[in-house]
C-alpha cells in the first residue's frame, strides 16, 4: 500500500490490532470512515503485533476479523511492526517528525496527516476516534484547501 496513492487527501493510520480493550475503536474508525469518505478523509488501518502480542494472525484472518466483526471497509494495510529497528518507514518518519510523543506506546495509537501530506497531530490509543477533540481536528483538516499538483 502506497500513501502517495491518496496524495492530496488527509489521512488517519492507526496502528491496530484484534484482541486489545481498544480493538472496539475499529467500529469508531468506520463510523469515520462513512461520515468524512466522501469529503476525502481516508481512513488506515496499520495492524500491528508490537504491543503484548495482541494481533497475532496473517494478513487475510485480519481482513476477515475486521469485516466480519466490525464491518469495516476502509483500507487495512499488511501487518507491520511500528516501532523500533523494524517500524514500518512511515512510523520512522512519524517519529523523527514529532518526536517521543508521536511514537506510539500502545495500539490504536493515530496519526492525523494533512492534505500537504505533513502530519498534523497524534493522538493518544485512549482518545475515541469520534470524540470532539478528533472530529473537530479532522474536520479542520478537511477543510484545508486541496494542494497544487506539482
Amino acid at each position: 500500500m502506497k500513501l502517495s496513492d491518496w496524495r492530496g487527501k488527509p489521512l488517519l493510520i492507526v496502528n491496530s490490532a484484534s484482541f486489545c480493550g481498544f480493538t472496539k475503536q475499529y467500529a469508531q474508525l468506520q463510523e469515520l470512515w462513512k461520515r468524512y469518505e466522501d469529503d476525502g478523509l481516508v481512513v488506515i488501518a496499520v495492524p500491528s503485533n508490537d504491543f503484548g502480542e495482541q494481533e497475532p494472525h496473517a494478513d487475510g484472518e485480519i481482513q476477515s476479523f475486521c469485516q466480519g466483526v466490525f464491518g469495516v471497509t476502509f483500507p487495512i494495510a499488511s501487518k507491520h511492526p511500528v516501532i523500533g529497528p523494524e517500524a514500518h518507514p512511515f512510523y520512522k518518519w512519524a517519529a523523527n517528525a514529532m518526536g517521543p510523543s508521536g511514537v506510539p506506546t500502545w495500539n490504536f495509537h493515530k496519526y492525523l496527516v494533512g492534505r500537504d501530506g505533513q502530519l498534523v497531530r497524534s493522538f493518544s490509543t485512549k482518545l475515541s476516534p469520534t470524540s470532539p477533540e478528533m472530529v473537530s481536528w479532522i474536520e479542520k483538516t478537511l477543510s484545508e484547501p486541496v494542494p497544487a499538483v506539482t
